[in-house]
This record gives C-alpha cells, sequence and structure tokens, in this order.
C-alpha cells in the first residue's frame, strides 16, 4: 500500500512540473481566410449622384413609408413621421412627416422642422446632396450653410386660385417651395434677385439647380414659368412630370 501511494505522489508532481498545453480551439467552420460579405447600403440613393434614373428611384424607394425612412435614416437625414390625416377639401399628409436636420451636411432649412411627405423629403435631400451644395462650391467659391424656404404644407388650390382651380401639391404636403440659399462667405443667393438681375456665376448657379431638380422631382416650376414663381423654386414630389 505504502509503493502505491508514492507512486501515486511521483505521478502528481511529474504533473505539475510538466508544461501546460495550449487550449485547443474549436476549428472553424469557414474557409481560411475568413471572408464576410457585408449588406448593401441601404441610404446610398441620397449619396449617389443624378442620373436618368434618379426619379424613378425616389418613387420606387418611398413607396412604403418605412421604405422611405429606412433611406432616409441611413443616410443620416431626421425625420419624424406624423399620424395621417385629412379633410373633405381634399387638404391633408398622408406618409409625412417633420423633416429636420440633415446630419451629413452642413446646410440647414431655414424655417427648419418643415413637414413634408416623406418622398418629397428623400427628393429634397438627393437635390441638397447631389446638387445645390456641390453647386455652390463649383460655381460660387463658397459652402451652402443654409436653405430659405417659403414653406411645404398649405392647404390651397394652385397659384392661390379660387373654388374652379385645381388644389396645390402643397395641400398634401408633397411640394417645397425654396427661395435662395445663404452661404459660408455671408452672400445671400435669392430667386428674386439672381434669376434674372444677378451676375453671370449666380444666374448658372440657380439655374444648374433647376435642371438637376427636373431630374428628381415629378414637378419643377421656376421664375421661367410664371410671374407667381418669380421669387422661388417649386419643388413637387408627385409621379407628374413637368419642367419650366
Amino acid at each position: 500500500m505504502r509503493s502505491l501511494s508514492l507512486a501515486l505522489t511521483a505521478v502528481l508532481l511529474l504533473a505539475s512540473c510538466s508544461p501546460m498545453l495550449p487550449e485547443r480551439r474549436p476549428t472553424s467552420t469557414y474557409p481560411a481566410p475568413y471572408s464576410r460579405t457585408e449588406a448593401p447600403l441601404v441610404g446610398a440613393l441620397i449619396d449617389q449622384p443624378v442620373g436618368g434614373g434618379t426619379r424613378a428611384a425616389v418613387i420606387r424607394e418611398s413607396a412604403e413609408l418605412t421604405q422611405c425612412m429606412a433611406q432616409l435614416t441611413a443616410a443620416r437625414v431626421i425625420f419624424r413621421p406624423t399620424p395621417d390625416r385629412g379633410d373633405p377639401q381634399g387638404c391633408g399628409v398622408s406618409g409625412g412627416g417633420v423633416l429636420g436636420p440633415d446630419m451629413g451636411t452642413v446646410a440647414r432649412m431655414a424655417p427648419g422642422d418643415v413637414e413634408m411627405t416623406c418622398q418629397t423629403a428623400l427628393a429634397l435631400s438627393i437635390w441638397r446632396r447631389q446638387s445645390l451644395e456641390p453647386a455652390a462650391r463649383e460655381l460660387l467659391g463658397s459652402e451652402v450653410v443654409q436653405i430659405d424656404h417659403f414653406g411645404a404644407y398649405a392647404c390651397r388650390n394652385i397659384n392661390n386660385g379660387g373654388v374652379r382651380t385645381r388644389i396645390s401639391a402643397h395641400a398634401q404636403a408633397a411640394a417645397v417651395d425654396i427661395a435662395g440659399v445663404r452661404l459660408r462667405d455671408g452672400r445671400r443667393i435669392n430667386l428674386k434677385d439672381g434669376w434674372f438681375g444677378g451676375d453671370p456665376a449666380e444666374q448658372a448657379f440657380l439655374r444648374r439647380i433647376r435642371d438637376d431638380a427636373c431630374r428628381i422631382f415629378g414637378t419643377t416650376l421656376s421664375p421661367d414659368y410664371n410671374a407667381v414663381h418669380a421669387d422661388h423654386l417649386h419643388l413637387e414630389a408627385t409621379e407628374t412630370r413637368f419642367c419650366r
């Protein structure tokens, strides 16, 4: 018995003096080297250059409110949805919300927190990032810090007409009126003074952003259209097709 105890003690001492073996890790089921395919970027539309398919993409990606909001959220555009509402006269908002700041840019809407449809917010965000801001840097040599507008939702008819005229897209928050921009260097460029009376760079800038808007929005109206639009761009995110 004494011999057996001495033998066991010797075995334990040898085991304690032996170097520890490295821990065995489970064999990976992935091939070496391990590679992973990233999911496609949800908000890629806002960061893509304007092209021939941009307007159709806006309509497609804003067909459902959740899909439209996913585009805005992925691009860091703040949009807070609001309940649908309407009245017998045809005014109201469906699939809309309040557009807040675009955290991917420095330009801010003034006034801020504008109520509009999500489709309008998506189109406006593309236009702001892919047309308005690059055009200002290229043609005016400065950065846009503020976008002045006359609002989006307003329960009224086209051109503020009487009862026989058609209801405006503003009555469904599907349009926004842009008055001009303010630049980092202090200049203010507006439609009222710059469309016909501005210097060549200002006129080129305003016409560039109008032409680009025509490829993003359904209807774009400028001072070239009529006197009612002499001081703003009417940007309407609908399935209509008119540019002037």
